[in-house]
């Protein structure tokens, strides 16, 4: 019992009791609990006295312990409650992880405090932020699942302290854990796991280069420091992942705008050459349509490589392989700065569409351009019924002209109406390809004829042609020539005419296919002629032959010259095929000298042709001689 003062009426506490309170109540270092008990003795308190008051100093000791954990655990609440509100406030999540490490290391008091991240893919956990580190092969460090103090941490979701690592025997040492925790000095480590859920996504550690004990407290502290990283560091992962999944919602969103932008731009396109062909409008039309709504150059073929329209554009002929690829894959080309796009009827191939001078064609102008090639099949399907309308029509007229049961009243008006002349000279054209099928030369026919206001059809199985001509024989050459380049292979074209009017377009008809029959026969598979180019065989399988035409196309140059200088050049070549080719023998009957027969002979050379002795125009030559003989002077 503690002793009272004497001679009051109510008990005092002693002063060594009242110092112990003061101690208490300003918080003083436990040292100085014992001085009261020292100053108690130093004024003679007696044991009894002594006694008790060690008893209230070891009770005040005590509270005074109580206190200072209230007050460090009132301390540690506040900072993980600070430190709870700075992390909820921080967003980036490289932030967070500073300032989870960087509060870790206010909170213990450590030398260096580091956070690790698991790698699932990988299947360790590497260095992620580090605070107070020196060393740069520990803060690039990889631990294994297992594999030190932290891999240990990371695989087992446990907290592990050691007071010196180095010599801890429990961990799994590696010489990279262990050289890199050799550079970096540290000694004491304690490592807590970062979970979430069961999950754990990495480890917080704190360290001393000293060797120490972690008090529960602390193991504890730091516990809770990772639960709470763990929550801000998955909120800074969800709302990173928010961020980028809003960033790409927007880049759709652009996209779906842009796209949706481009297919109404697309559509209005389609529809506008949609309407423009359906009004009416040609190839060039659309040629022009494509110009203006893709800012460059527009080319249009037709399958076999015919320019049907151009705008903005020199001439380019359309490049096979492009072509071929664009009809492989539907989609337009790129070739040596052309767009080219193949112009498709489900797999045939109508024609193909070019684009100049946009080396570049972004994704939406590249569907317009393949769109325009749907409205130029559209085009191109439309040009050929009304094509195939109109030369079935021609055919028609054809078949009633060259047959000799029509009713040739009527031919004149149906003609007009076709743009068809039959007034004039006519000549009738026979043409045959040994390799073409018939369908693709009378196309080529049809577009030659109405190209010169003429006829052409099928008619007992031959692909004719009816034009005006003032000279079939001269108008025959270039026609085969311009059907064969058409079609890609040798046509061969007999000709016939001219004839005046339709009456005598059935004979010349006749005509005509006994020239391609003759020109046949005779091997000469390409060529085009007329009866008169045909020689004696054109006067044998004429009906009416034309003698003095026949002279005047095998002698002609040297009748006229015999006549403008009065040379015998006609009659020294009678004389020498009448003598069996024999000089001598001709200069004998011309009674002129052998040197006067061969320059004359020389001359003939000249006007006729270096060939004129040999055996096949020897033939013609003295069938024309004869008939010259025969034929009455003028």
């Amino acid at each position: 019992m503690l002793p009272t003062s004497r001679g009051t009426d109510h008990a005092e506490p002693p002063a060594g009791l009242r110092a112990l309170l003061d101690l208490l109540d300003r918080g003083a270092p436990a040292e100085e609990f014992a001085r009261p008990a020292a100053r108690a003795r130093e004024a003679g308190a007696t044991p009894t006295e002594l006694a008790a008051l060690g008893e209230a100093t070891d009770v005040a000791l005590r509270v005074h312990r109580t206190l200072g954990a209230h007050r460090r655990r009132e301390a540690e609440l506040t900072a993980l409650f600070d430190t709870a509100s700075d992390l909820a406030a921080l967003r980036d999540p490289d932030a967070v992880l500073r300032a989870i490490v960087r509060r870790a290391k206010l909170l213990l008091g450590t030398d260096v405090t580091y956070l690790s991240l698991n790698d699932e893919s990988a299947g360790d956990t590497y260095m992620r932020v580090t605070d107070g580190s020196v060393a740069a092969a520990f803060q690039q460090l990889r631990l294994g699942m297992g594999e030190g103090l932290g891999g240990l941490v990371a695989q087992t979701a446990r907290p592990y302290v050691t007071g010196d690592y180095q010599q801890d025997p429990r961990f799994h040492h590696t010489d990279a854990i262990d050289g890199a925790v050799l550079q970096e000095g540290l000694r004491a480590i304690l490592g807590v796991p970062l979970r979430l859920g069961a999950r754990v996504i990495g480890v917080l550690y704190a360290a001393d280069r000293a060797a120490r004990e972690f008090a529960t407290e602390e193991i504890v502290l730091l516990s809770s420091l990772a639960d709470h990283a763990a929550i801000a560091i998955d909120g800074a992962r969800l709302l990173e992942e928010t961020r980028a999944a809003l960033v790409d919602l927007n880049a759709a969103n652009e996209t779906i705008r842009a796209h949706s932008s481009a297919m109404r731009r697309a559509e209005q396109a389609h529809d506008q050459l949609t309407d423009l062909v359906l009004r009416g409008g040609d190839a060039g039309d659309v040629a022009d349509g494509i110009a203006a709504l893709l800012d460059g150059g527009a080319l249009i073929h037709d399958a076999d490589g015919v320019e049907l329209a151009r705008t903005a554009t020199g001439p380019l002929a359309p490049p096979a392989q492009a072509v071929a690829a664009s009809r492989a894959s539907g989609r337009a080309v790129p070739q040596d700065g052309t767009w080219v796009c193949a112009v498709l009827a489900g797999p045939e191939l109508l024609g193909s569409i070019a684009l100049t001078g946009r080396a570049e064609l972004a994704e939406s102008d590249r569907r317009l351009f393949e769109r325009a090639s749907v409205v130029t099949a559209l085009l191109l399907l439309l040009r050929r019924s009304v094509a195939e309308t109109e030369d079935r029509v021609r055919g028609e007229l054809l078949g009633d002209l060259l047959s000799t049961t029509g009713d040739p009243s009527g031919f004149a008006g149906r003609a007009r109406r076709l743009g068809v002349r039959l007034e004039g000279s006519l000549a009738v054209f026979v043409a045959h390809s040994e390799s073409v099928p018939r369908r693709r030369l009378l196309a080529a026919a049809h577009r030659t004829a109405r190209a010169h206001s003429g006829l052409a059809g099928a008619h007992h199985d031959d692909v004719v042609l009816v034009t005006p001509a003032q000279s079939p024989g001269a108008a025959v050459h270039p026609l085969a020539a311009d059907l064969g380049q058409a079609v890609g292979a040798p046509v061969t074209v007999g000709a016939a005419g001219p004839v005046t009017g339709p009456e005598g377009l059935p004979a010349a008809h006749a005509e005509a296919l006994r020239c391609l029959s003759a020109l046949r026969a005779l091997g000469h598979t390409g060529r085009g002629a007329a009866l008169a180019d045909l020689g004696f065989v054109g006067l044998l399988i004429g009906e009416q032959a034309d003698l003095g035409g026949y002279v005047r196309a095998t002698l002609g140059p040297l009748i006229d010259y015999d006549a403008e200088r009065g040379t015998d050049l006609v009659r020294t070549l009678e004389a020498y095929f009448g003598k069996d080719r024999s000089l001598t023998k001709a200069k004998t009957a011309l009674h002129v000298h052998v040197n006067t027969v061969v320059q004359r002979l020389e001359r003939v050379a000249r006007l006729l042709g270096d060939d004129w002795n040999t055996p096949a125009r020897t033939l013609e030559i003295q069938l024309a001689l004869r008939l010259h003989r025969l034929t009455p002077p003028g």
